[in-house]
Order: structure tokens, then C-alpha cells, then sequence
């Protein structure tokens, strides 16, 4: 093959890559824009996750990672639930880097607890508490139930090692866009 055959291919496969990032965008946002809305997401912008990463970004991070797996992997999945659980799976709406007793267990206990938050605030499906509940799997014993919880799993643990990554690895080793 040609270097300008390779060239083209390469070009064909950037512009796809940008077009589903583009379209995940939007299905975050017309999902998810209630969510994002809330005060209480607005609140997370002030709590952070991994690194410099604050627990909005980190939830908007891994929404967009749960509907890029269930499209480049094709799997039959509802769009909306995938969405909306990712974003509410760490609404536990605390600082949990704060010295506080409660916060001794948080990657045990934040599950129950973002849960709760996200029950008082919106009408949830079976399949989002679901993923809210189980997405620390196995650090909690029960394992999902859905295909949308284990993406979120899976896209969950990807987001956080990248974020924490960030953070430590000087930013000429680590991929650029």
C-alpha cells in the first residue's frame, strides 16, 4: 500500500473519531441536561476526584467513555439509561478528600450514598440505580446486572486511571488528542 493510500485511510479514521465524539456530545447533553443543570451536579464542580479532576468532569468524563464503548463495540444498549447513570454514579455530593469519619470508607460506602442523592432528585430506571449502585464492582460484592452497568464499570476504572495518570505523568508520555 501506497504512503498516500495510508495517508487517506489515516485521515478517514480522524474524521470518524471526531464525528462519534461530536455525536456522543450531543447525546450527553440531550440525556443528560437535566442532570447537568441540577444543583447539586453544579455542586460537584467543586469537589475533587482524581488528580485535578473534579467529580462533574470525571462523571461527564465517563458518560462520554460508556456511550464510546457501546458504539465502537456495538452494543445494544439504552442510550438514555447508559447516560444518565454514568453521569449520577458518584452524586454523592461531599469532599470526600476532607478529614471526616464518614469518609473512612468512601469507595465501599459512596455508592449507597450517590444513590440515595440521585433518588431524591430524578425519576431513575431500574437500570440507572442499577449502575449507580454497582459500578464499584468488585470492590463491592455485588456485580452488575445490566449491560449499561457494566459498561459503566469498565468505562468508570478507564476514566479514573487516565484522570489520576494525568496527574502524575509529566504530559509529553501520555496521548495526545
Amino acid at each position: 500500500m501506497d504512503q498516500t493510500r495510508i495517508s487517506e485511510k489515516r485521515e478517514a479514521a480522524r474524521q470518524r473519531f471526531f464525528r462519534r465524539n461530536a455525536e456522543i456530545e450531543n447525546l450527553v447533553l440531550l440525556y443528560g441536561a437535566d442532570i447537568l443543570a441540577s444543583p447539586g451536579m453544579q455542586s460537584e464542580k467543586l469537589f475533587m476526584q482524581h488528580g485535578s479532576v473534579s467529580v462533574f468532569e470525571h462523571s461527564l468524563n465517563v458518560a462520554c467513555m460508556c456511550l464510546w464503548l457501546a458504539m465502537v463495540f456495538h452494543l445494544s444498549v439504552n442510550y438514555i439509561s447508559l447516560v444518565r447513570g454514568a453521569l449520577l454514579h458518584d452524586y454523592f455530593l461531599y469532599d470526600w478528600h476532607v478529614p471526616d469519619r464518614s469518609h473512612r470508607w468512601h469507595g465501599f460506602t459512596h455508592p449507597k450514598c450517590a444513590l440515595r442523592n440521585a433518588e431524591r432528585e430524578f425519576a431513575l430506571t431500574a437500570i440507572e440505580r442499577d449502575m449507580i449502585v454497582k459500578h464499584m464492582f468488585p470492590l463491592t460484592p455485588c456485580p452488575p446486572k445490566y449491560a449499561e452497568s457494566r459498561i459503566l464499570c469498565i468505562a468508570d476504572k478507564i476514566c479514573a486511571c487516565q484522570e489520576t495518570a494525568a496527574g502524575l505523568c509529566p504530559k509529553a508520555l501520555l496521548p495526545q488528542a
